[in-house]
């Protein structure tokens, strides 16, 4: 199955294909034709995912998804959430994103508790569906890891003493908050 996935970022597109598994193929917005930026102008993490599946799928009129994801930091209110990847700024610096949020923790003091949260919303022959994932866990103090990308070297999942940077491919996809979004999608796309 073809699928048109709102994201360029090689990384998240990789995680998603081996997700997915056999029997689907996936197009950035660029190979599907859609060179300029998708909009993300919700208030929350399900309005940009639904915002940003609706603006592939009437430009292109292909089956496609998308998902925004935050990390949610108890400590924080919340914070980035839905500004998770421009907490730093609009340029998406990763390593400029997690030295504020370590920053940001040092001010707030308390606990170092905090959630991936993804919303996938998938649209297929005109339909639909939404699923979203969370991946529990806690803050490091520091980066450790190199793996994965994004705040993978400070988010230590619930039941691991390392980072989602030093957990392999498969270790992190099978308790990631996008891969339980998106193989409950790959589930429903199967029936």
């Amino acid at each position: 199955m073809k699928l048109v996935f709102a994201s360029g970022n090689r990384g998240k597109i990789r995680e998603a294909l081996e997700i997915l598994g056999e029997g689907f193929e996936l197009l950035t917005p660029a190979e599907a034709g859609i060179l300029e930026d998708i909009p993300e102008t919700g208030q929350t993490l399900r309005e940009n995912s639904l915002q940003k599946a609706r603006y592939l799928y009437e430009r292109t009129g292909m089956d496609c998804f998308a998902d925004d994801t935050g990390l949610e930091v108890d400590s924080l209110g919340g914070a980035p959430g839905i500004h998770t990847a421009r907490y730093a700024g609009e340029a998406k610096d990763s390593a400029a994103n997690i030295d504020k949020l370590l920053r940001e923790m040092e001010k707030a003091g308390g606990g170092r508790t905090a959630r991936f949260r993804t919303v996938v919303t998938l649209i297929v022959g005109g339909e639909t569906h939404f699923y979203e994932g969370v991946m529990e866990g806690s803050i490091a103090k520091a980066r450790s890891g190199s793996g994965g990308f994004g705040y993978d070297p400070v988010f230590m999942p619930e039941g691991y003493d390392c980072t989602a940077a030093e957990l392999s491919e498969e270790e992190k996809n099978a308790i990631s908050h996008r891969g339980k979004a998106l193989r409950a999608m790959a589930a429903a796309l199967k029936k």
